[in-house]
């Protein structure tokens, strides 16, 4: 029987643990999403036969049709995969590619400035998308039931349509300027070029449609043909430069995984393009050096901010598409060089950035959505998608339903220039053709003897230090509520401040913070949309829990 909705969700069992390495396996399944449309699509998709991957072709999809605002097909992302009888991690990388046709000052104008509405407004801002590429190859590699079952809410939610809710309304508030641009997305997502009343039917049936020749033609229903050819003219005639040879030279990658150990438990998440792997190697193993489990919770925060604002600062300077440049991976993610990051690290005093060296000339994903997914048999999922800001690009391509992302914001546009989330970069993560763009989302597995955890969120910039949070809070013994819910904080090198919500430190600590020379800057909002799932070997319980701070679901349910 189903468990539902808003709140964690806990199911005991009888759990069988088959091996260290790989997942205890029940008669439960779990999944937790940020829409509770897409929840319920997954769950169906289980009860109907399907694995966890055929179960996250339902998620995504729907996603793309009712949270435009975060994903879609129009977008990319990375999927982290389990396959637990093979005890096998494999990460998709469905990341956006820089069109053949892009050159490494596009964005840039006449005086040599960053033209930021180019980069992140209209066809100018859009990356090849990855999301139907990954779509195709879950399920010839890794489902068990046909895209027309796995697709089938998706085309009926985009063809019925699906209700505005609040977090719908606020975020087309924020971006009503661009969506009120282009006539495709104003008959869409608009009613009179206004925002639609919550509780209103948002229809796609163009992209009802595109979803139909997925289903009929797999990737080429969308990398070759019509819809291929209505993206491209749509780009071009909206001063875009992508090519039918974009699209058709799309190829979606398996990478292997970072994975580090910490305290006992293994860690394995996102690798390259996306940047989170690498960073949270890195403030683990100065963690490990600064012995910030003996330490008190004022040094706690202290230890943390101090290892965010050292790995943000190598992730700026060192970090782009492993395609394309040659990255220290190994050295950056070593204990020897987390001890050379600390040489000057001090526990009576914050390190202001600038003395760590600046990132630019001499320098060699908040709209965002996640699911986490567990089948009966242990397969696991953890998603990060993306369009990049709320509603992507703003601009629906004429005839095909499909929202374009504004990917091409997270390359460095100029050295030492901030993207839209603050983000610096340097070369290593410049424009070229075919190029793949940087990315903060991270979803991860974190496996101790006794327990697992399968996380991520949205959040931008943000992304990675929430991972941290919820992870530190999972060793600690949390559950899944805790680490959805856990009061966050945030440092990324630039800028010089510590980023917080109004609920992470009481008075106290923040006198003790601003003493140590810590800026403090609080958030106006609570961030993030937390996706996790808890399973407890020792206690035989499974719990799921969505963000309290989005309108998810999480679900508990039984063959």
């Amino acid at each position: 029987m189903m468990t539902n909705k808003f709140k964690p969700q806990f199911a005991g069992a009888f759990l069988c643990l088959l091996s260290f390495g790989q997942v205890a396996y029940s008669a439960e399944f779990a999944i937790a999403s940020a829409h509770p449309l897409a929840t319920k699509a997954g769950i169906e998709i289980l009860q109907q036969g399907g694995n966890a991957f055929d179960a996250a072709i339902a998620v995504t999809s729907v996603l793309a049709v009712v949270e435009p605002y975060s994903s879609g097909i129009g977008g990319g992302g990375f999927y982290l995969l389990h396959q637990n009888k093979q005890n096998r991690q494999i990460m998709l990388d469905a990341r956006e590619r820089a069109p053949l046709k892009a050159t490494h000052d596009m964005y840039l104008d006449a005086e040599g400035k960053v033209d930021h509405d180019l980069s992140m407004n209209g066809a100018t801002s859009a990356g090849i998308p990855g999301i139907p590429a990954a779509l195709d190859h879950l399920q010839k590699k890794y489902g068990v039931l046909p895209l027309q079952k796995s697709l089938a809410n998706a085309i009926k939610y985009a063809e019925d349509g699906f209700e505005v809710d609040r977090v719908y309304h606020r975020l087309a508030k924020f971006r009503l300027e661009v969506l009120r641009r282009y006539e495709s997305s104003r008959e869409i997502l608009l009613r009179d070029g206004e925002i639609p009343e919550q509780g209103s039917l948002i229809k796609q049936p163009d992209l009802a449609q595109t979803l139909r020749l997925l289903v009929e033609q797999g990737r080429d229903g969308f990398y070759h043909g019509k819809v291929a050819q209505k993206l491209v003219d749509s780009v071009q005639a909206h001063g875009g430069i992508w090519s039918m040879q974009d699209l058709n030279q799309y190829k979606l990658v398996e990478r292997e995984p970072i994975r580090f150990k910490y305290a006992g438990a293994d860690f394995i998440t996102a690798t390259l393009p996306s940047s989170g792997g690498i960073v949270l190697a890195s403030i683990f193993n100065m963690l490990a050096e600064m012995d910030y489990q003996s330490a008190s919770e004022e040094q706690k925060i202290h230890r943390l901010v101090e290892a965010m604002r050292r790995a943000y600062r190598d992730r700026a300077e060192h970090l782009g598409d492993i395609d394309y440049i040659d990255i220290p991976e190994e050295i950056l993610t070593s204990e020897k060089y987390a001890r050379q990051l600390l040489e000057n690290f001090s526990a009576d005093r914050a390190t202001p950035s600038s003395t760590l060296g600046n990132i630019g000339d001499d320098a060699a994903g908040t709209d965002t959505t996640h699911f986490s997914i567990i089948d009966a048999e242990g397969n696991m999922v953890s998603a990060t998608l993306s369009v990049n800001y709320p509603f992507g690009s703003g601009l629906i391509a004429d005839g095909t339903g499909v929202l374009l992302n504004d990917e091409m914001d997270d390359f460095s546009a100029s050295p030492g220039v901030p993207n839209a989330y603050g983000l610096l970069g340097s070369d290593a993560n410049a424009i070229q053709p075919g190029k793949r763009m940087l990315s903060s989302m991270t979803p991860a597995f974190v496996y101790t003897p006794t327990r697992r955890l399968i996380s991520g969120t949205p959040g931008g910039s943000r992304i990675i230090t929430m991972q941290l949070l919820g992870m530190l809070e999972f060793l600690r013994g949390g559950s899944a509520e805790d680490i959805v819910s856990l009061p966050r904080f945030h440092h990324q090198y630039f800028p010089d401040n510590i980023y917080h919500e109004d609920n992470s430190f009481d008075e106290s600590t923040q006198n003790a913070l601003k003493a140590l020379g810590h800026e403090l800057k609080q958030s106006s909002y609570r961030y993030g949309n937390m996706q996790a799932i808890v399973i407890d070997n020792k206690k035989g319980k499974m719990e799921a829990a969505s963000d309290p701070r989005g309108i998810g679901s999480a679900v508990v349910d039984s063959p």
